[in-house]
């Protein structure tokens, strides 16, 4: 099980469906943890009630079916599927608008869901997940990569009340791949994933979505910067070394 996971973190982020697909095959003893611990692309469906998209996950499965964060219902139908408490489905349902706005701020477009669910330590589980799509035939305004994704996943956990404090545990994974093919650049493919944790002890006053929305705001800064100064500025430093521009290339060639 461990090299299978060390393998899945080597795995880019377009080829992880297959590389799963095969490991299930071999191990299929360890479906269960597989699945539930390797990041997969995030993929969408319609919600035919109200004509919404949302995005399915491991957070929004039971069985073979997906709650809808719009409808509360599954997608296909299931009698008794698990569903929130009314208290968590009214702060399910306020986080859902309020991320769509993040969304659209942030990211131009796109797709969001937000689900949360009840934990054994009496308190709950919120997860956060985005969806964009920079490819010239994505919902994007700015879509102008041949193929581009950008999966968003935050998942935090809340504890239980303390005096007037609640302590917070986020785990973000952001899975990243483009595509770029045109005269000006060529051919160019880059993929990978990223993953951190942060945890937090903060006052309710403000109410549990301030609180999320804050940590989710620093955390998603943090990782673009990540991102900027691991894959594309390394990439820029081995291109600019391996072929320079014209008028590097032309300072170290040596005099007549």
């Amino acid at each position: 099980m461990e090299a299978a996971m060390g393998l899945m973190r080597r795995i880019p982020p377009k080829h992880t469906d297959a590389a799963l697909s095969a490991l299930l095959s071999l191990m299929p003893h360890h479906s269960s943890d597989l699945l539930s611990q390797v990041d997969q692309p995030l993929q969408v469906l319609c919600d035919v009630d109200c004509g919404k998209e949302f995005i399915l996950c491991e957070y929004n499965r039971d069985a073979d079916s997906y709650r809808s964060p719009w409808s509360n219902k599954y997608h296909p139908p299931l009698e008794d599927g698990s569903l929130p408490s009314l208290e968590l489905r009214k702060l399910e349902i306020e986080a859902n608008d309020i991320f769509a706005i993040y969304l659209d701020q942030y990211y131009e477009g796109g797709i969001s869901s937000v689900y949360m669910w009840e934990d054994e330590n009496e308190g709950f589980v919120a997860c956060f997940l985005i969806k964009k799509d920079g490819s010239k035939t994505g919902q994007g305004r700015r879509g102008y990569l041949e193929e581009g994704a950008w999966d968003a996943i935050h998942v935090i956990e809340v504890g239980p009340e303390e005096e007037e404090n609640t302590s917070y545990r986020l785990t973000s994974t952001v899975m990243l791949t483009l595509t770029t093919n045109n005269e000006s650049s060529g051919t160019f493919s880059l993929s990978g994933s990223i993953r951190r944790q942060m945890s937090m002890k903060l006052s309710v006053a403000d109410g549990h979505l301030c609180n999320m929305g804050r940590m989710i705001e620093e955390m998603e800064s943090k990782l673009r910067n990540s991102l900027d100064q691991v894959y594309f500025g390394k990439t820029r430093e081995m291109v600019c070394t391996l072929r320079p521009p014209a008028e590097v290339a032309q300072m170290r060639m040596p005099e007549s």
